[in-house]
């Protein structure tokens, strides 16, 4: 009896977890999508901060030469 429970009860876990694996499963193309997007969000900053760096480095040697 216990032993047709055991079973019963593994049957279903395997049941329900092949079920959420199928409704949980991603688009390859949704990946490369959300990749690329964080790859232009980063790319972005990088720029921003490196704008940022180089206007310090304008202003310091303007500060320096006057």
């Amino acid at each position: 009896m216990m032993c047709g429970k055991f079973v019963c009860g593994m049957v279903t876990g395997l049941a329900v977890g092949a079920a959420a694996g199928m409704a949980l499963t991603v688009n390859k193309r949704d990946v490369r999508r959300a990749a690329h997007r964080a790859i232009k969000s980063v790319n972005g900053a990088v720029n921003d901060a490196m704008d940022n760096i180089a206007n310090v480095v304008d202003n310091f040697t303007q500060m320096m030469g006057k």
